[in-house]
């Protein structure tokens, strides 16, 4: 597989980074994470850190764009608090992103080797939700149309 590398978008390095040394505090807010949205704006959000798992900033992340409109997202970073940097995201974060924005970018690398990758190059042999929803929901309709008998489903 070709890895293909695209721009870097430092603005949204930066984004991030303001999030993670103004907001992220203690223990409930680790990690900062920016986008940056077809029409160009960058929406920006930080993790909910909580011993059952609270949801990663890129998660956090999503809900943050849907609230404000930004459904289709370009290039997304995560940074970590303390000057950590740029962090890639964890396999949860890259399988979400993958499945609500499969064309999406992930900035990754650290200091000069920073690069923006395809979410794909990063979850590669991946498991595309879509793909098996829509067989799911074609079968359920299967069903339903044929008295709840599976076995009719081609």
């Amino acid at each position: 597989m070709t890895r293909q590398t695209h721009g870097v978008d430092h603005e949204l390095i930066e984004a991030a980074a303001e999030v993670a040394r103004t907001r992220c505090r203690g223990d409930h807010h680790t990690m900062a994470a920016a986008a940056r949205a077809r029409d160009g704006r960058i929406v920006t959000a930080v993790n909910a850190y909580h011993f059952t798992g609270g949801p990663c900033a890129e998660l956090v992340l999503i809900g943050a764009a849907a609230a404000q409109g930004a459904y289709d997202l370009d290039t997304v970073v995560a940074v970590g608090d303390r000057d950590r940097g740029v962090v890639p995201p964890c396999g949860r974060c890259r399988q979400v992103l993958l499945d609500y924005f499969p064309a999406i970018n992930v900035i990754v690398g650290t200091g000069d080797r920073l690069r923006a990758v395809s979410i794909a190059d990063l979850l590669p042999e991946s498991y595309v939700w879509a793909d098996h929803r829509h067989d799911t929901e074609q079968a359920d309709h299967s069903a339903r149309t044929t008295g709840g008998n599976k076995a009719n489903v081609a």
